[in-house]
């Protein structure tokens, strides 16, 4: 049962999909970014897989996910210089 008309408007008739990856393409830059101050071990992997998903399903904002995907890398990056000169998984303070 529906209550409302169904939204006819050419954006979300035609690529809800593709909003979706938009969506994800920002959250992976996002996630990234803040990845590298904080969770770096938890964020980096999860940007870089939203910036795959997000590419692979055909994003608009590409240059974000390409973004987020360097950045999700360099989270590892950083976790893996942390732990190289701290010999320990945690950041220690």
């Amino acid at each position: 049962m529906q209550l409302t008309a169904p939204r006819t408007d050419s954006t979300t008739a035609t690529r809800p999909a593709a909003r979706d990856a938009d969506g994800m393409a920002v959250a992976a830059f996002i996630l990234g970014l803040v990845g590298l101050l904080v969770l770096n071990v938890f964020l980096g992997p999860v940007a870089i897989a939203l910036a795959t998903v997000a590419l692979w399903r055909g994003t608009a904002r590409r240059g974000r996910a390409f973004l987020g995907l360097g950045l999700g890398i360099a989270d590892l990056l950083v976790l893996v210089a942390a732990m190289h000169l701290d010999s320990t998984v945690s950041w220690s303070f």
